[in-house]
């Protein structure tokens, strides 16, 4: 049998390995698409032309009124801070006043982020002008938030005063395909993101079958029509008066591909086309064995991404080898808090009585991680309370896992590689 010699990503590095046996199905990864090449006059463009809209937001606005700009928290890389200064210069040349305009942390149940954070946000020069004029949005602070009404599915809609009273509200955000949410960005940006915790644990909840103790099946990665989470979430985000939206899309080096401005759901959707172009790849079989990466996500929480895409790559019986360093560990108490729970059938109950996301995570890690070895910094107690499986190295992996697959008799198993596991969305058809 011949071996198959690969380099994947850990961290800052690329770790060399060899598998001594089987075939390689091939690289799963995020497509190549270019940044943009004059992108200054791109984004000008893209605000001047909307999507779903007669007039774009410089148009739209006029002297006197207040502007609240909704833009990303910490955890997520969405380049907004090179939007930003086209957008700001459109509206002050609209005649908005600086001291007007303010912006908005969409945290939902996220912390603020720091002031080295927000600059990283804004960028520095936007930072520097309004630091003053930025706010966190916290889900739990009722006196900053104000009801707007209840969507069809029953939920009550709390959302933050200051975004909701401006006169105009402008949503910013990347466009990825999102393991529950169908995608990120558009009416993300407001449900969750400047909502109310009961809110939104009113909307995650309807990531449950109503009456089995299952996901339920119509809440999908990169599918809002008939999700209803997706659905509930933009209409929840309708009872406010989002006056327009900016979204980019990146390509695999996190440039931006293209940027989408106007109508909160026709802009989003145009933007959903190309974010699954990027990030979605049709394969026509699953894998014994899945190598996946993230390199760069901070703590489990935010790598739990990578472990669900290669899952949708992987056999039902198979195993997954992740690589994640994971310098912060599990990801904070609350989702610990989900873990320690034990079962399924525990968590699913528990989240029956209070919804929330990090219970929606852990959910969905037990079930995935059983089959999964990681090659990570995190301590074994970590990974064993995931129901995930130690390792000493990347060549310890592979070692285990071939093992296992041995005594089922597959002694040549199938290989998938996923280099941006995070980003990467494999589609069974």
């Amino acid at each position: 049998m011949s071996t198959i010699e690969f380099n994947i990503p850990y961290g800052s590095e690329q770790v060399q390995a060899v598998l001594p046996a089987g075939t390689l199905l091939g690289t799963l990864d995020v497509t190549d698409t270019p940044g943009l090449s004059d992108r200054k006059q791109a984004i000008l463009e893209a605000i001047q032309n909307p999507i779903g809209l007669g007039k774009n937001i410089f148009q739209i606005v006029s002297p006197g009124e207040t502007v609240a700009i909704v833009v990303p928290d910490s955890f997520r890389t969405t380049r907004i801070e090179q939007v930003l200064p086209v957008l700001i210069d459109g509206l002050i040349e609209a005649g908005i006043s600086e001291r007007d305009i303010s912006f908005v942390y969409a945290t939902g149940t996220h912390r603020g982020p720091t002031p080295t954070e927000e600059k990283k946000i804004l960028g520095g020069d936007i930072y520097e002008r309004f630091k003053n004029q930025t706010f966190a949005h916290d889900p739990r602070d009722e006196s900053k938030l104000v009801y707007v009404g209840t969507t069809s599915r029953g939920t009550k809609v709390h959302l933050n005063k200051r975004v909701h009273e401006a006169d105009r509200i402008i949503a910013t955000g990347a466009v990825v395909l999102h393991y529950f949410g169908g995608y990120g960005g558009g009416r993300k940006s407001i449900v969750p993101g400047v909502a109310s915790i009961t809110s939104i644990a009113s909307n995650h909840s309807m990531n449950l079958h109503p009456t089995e103790d299952e996901i339920d099946p119509a809440v999908r990665i990169g599918g809002l029509e008939g999700n209803p989470v997706a659905e509930d979430m933009l209409e929840a985000a309708q009872l406010s008066h989002v006056d327009y939206i900016v979204n980019t899309v990146l390509n695999r080096n996190s440039d931006i591909a293209a940027v989408f401005a106007g109508e909160l759901e026709a802009a989003h959707l145009e933007a959903t086309k190309l974010a699954y172009e990027q990030f979605a790849t049709d394969i026509t079989e699953q894998a014994d064995i899945v190598i996946a990466a993230s390199p760069s996500t901070q703590n489990f929480v935010q790598t739990h991404k990578a472990l669900f895409n290669a899952y949708q790559a992987v056999k039902p019986d198979g195993r997954i080898i992740l690589l994640a360093p994971c310098p912060e560990g599990l990801g904070g108490d609350q989702f610990a808090k989900w873990l320690k729970l034990g079962s399924r059938e525990a968590i699913i109950a528990g989240l029956r009585k209070e919804s929330e996301i990090n219970g929606q995570t852990a959910l969905s890690t037990i079930q995935k991680a059983p089959i999964t070895y990681m090659v990570t910094e995190m301590t074994d107690d970590e990974v064993l309370m995931m129901r995930g499986r130690s390792t000493e190295s990347l060549e310890d992996a592979i070692a285990k896992a071939f093992k296992d697959l041995a005594v089922d008799g597959r002694r040549s198993p199938t290989v998938y590689l996923m280099p941006s596991a995070a980003y990467t969305v494999p589609f069974l058809r």
